[in-house]
């Protein structure tokens, strides 16, 4: 039998990791379950904001960023550069935050690694484990039904607790469990990405280019510096538009290779790999819930990405944050439910929300005017104030 535990968190990507290693350090008897064992690969753009790196320094991982740094795993970004439709260019410095903290390009198998790593350095009990439901008795979430095993030889485990923390990612078994199909994302509340890895590119050093043109709207196709002639690339696209398109992302990206200004920049045509497609679930979509009776959802798994960049590993780590203050009040004061859950409701609201609403009135005028994108970024080219609106987003 397996004991009960104070917090179960299925999903042990960054926002999994991030409130398992909080409630952790706090004491609690945390069980922290993915279906994959790390390091392993996630499907991502690998821009790691400054804002992640705040957090990862206060979960007492300074160290292991600097030592990232120092092996080239995680290559500082220093500026991003903007690209209209009609070519227009404007390249803007990333600032550091007042911490000093810097942004990087990381590929997710490194970050999500280290992260899980502190997790379980910080007390975290890791198991690999596919989850398969949440266990509801009562109307309240007790614990997770999950499979373990390998090779042919699983078996059903239940494990229960005092909390469920569903952090596993887009397709989250969690979410699907407490939410209604009716109230699950609908197409204009989510987008469709495609990530590939290239190699000998002619890259502009520890830069994050992004390119807004007419095809993709609203979306755009990104090249993301690794150093070393290396580079993450790939295109993203709000779902409802993509489907009018009728094309496949990997055409649209050997598309995108092909513009001359691209093109002449490969090395022997550039060589691409693990090329995978994944679809995002916007944080703009209202009247969704993340507080259940028993139960929260984080990251991914609750949809905080952000409409405008498609970049949620620090929202989905500040919803973490969130999720841990939440549970710790609750595990303090003996009640679970969601009268006591509902306040983190309110906070995701209050420090999420208000800038996911923005980003999407953003998106939506810019699909309407794409003219638009080419007035900004020539007034970028004067006034770096729109590129830094941009950046606040990423």
């Amino acid at each position: 039998m397996e004991k009960e535990r104070d917090v179960i968190i299925v999903g042990a990507g960054p926002a999994g990791a991030t409130a398992a290693a909080i409630l952790a350090q706090q004491g609690h008897d945390i069980l922290l379950l993915d279906r994959q064992s790390f390091p392993r690969d996630k499907i991502c753009g690998d821009g790691i904001p400054n804002g992640v790196i705040s957090i990862m320094n206060g979960l007492g991982m300074t160290e292991k960023v600097q030592a990232a740094e120092a092996r080239g795993d995680f290559n500082p970004l220093s500026q991003v550069r903007l690209v209209s439709p009609k070519g227009h260019t404007v390249d803007a410095p990333l600032i550091d935050r007042n911490d000093g903290t810097k942004s990087y390009v990381a590929p997710r198998k490194v970050l999500d690694a280290l992260i899980q790593e502190q997790a379980v350095e910080s007390g975290a009990d890791f198991r690999q484990a596919q989850a398969q439901e949440p266990i509801v008795e009562n109307g309240k979430v007790v614990g997770v039904r999950a499979k373990v095993g390998s090779n042919g030889s699983t078996q059903t485990v239940d494990f229960r607790s005092k909390l469920v923390i569903g952090a596993d990612g887009v397709t989250s078994v969690v979410a699907r469990g407490l939410r209604p199909k009716e109230e699950q994302h609908v197409d204009g509340h989510r987008a469709v990405a495609l990530r590939a890895y290239i190699e000998g590119i002619e890259e502009i050093p520890h830069t994050a280019e992004f390119y807004l043109y007419e095809e993709i709207n609203p979306g755009y196709a990104w090249i993301f510096s690794l150093g070393n002639d290396r580079a993450n690339i790939g295109l993203g696209m709000r779902l409802d538009q993509f489907r009018h398109t009728k094309r496949k992302l990997e055409d649209l990206l050997y598309e995108f290779l092909d513009m001359p200004d691209i093109k002449k920049r490969l090395k022997n045509g550039g060589n691409l790999r693990d090329i995978a497609t994944w679809q995002l679930n916007f944080g703009s979509q209202k009247g969704l819930k993340f507080a259940f009776d028993g139960a929260m959802l984080v990251g991914d798994a609750a949809g905080f990405i952000n409409p405008i960049t498609g970049g949620g590993i620090h929202n989905g780590m500040i919803s973490a944050e969130l999720a841990a203050k939440t549970a710790h009040e609750a595990l303090t004061a003996g009640n679970t439910s969601l009268s006591q859950l509902k306040i983190y409701q309110q906070r995701c609201q209050e420090h999420l929300y208000p800038s996911l609403r923005r980003s999407y009135r953003y998106q939506e005028i810019l699909m309407r005017f794409p003219r638009l994108i080419d007035f900004l970024i020539r007034r970028g080219q004067e006034n770096s104030q729109v590129a830094q609106i941009f950046l606040s987003k990423l």
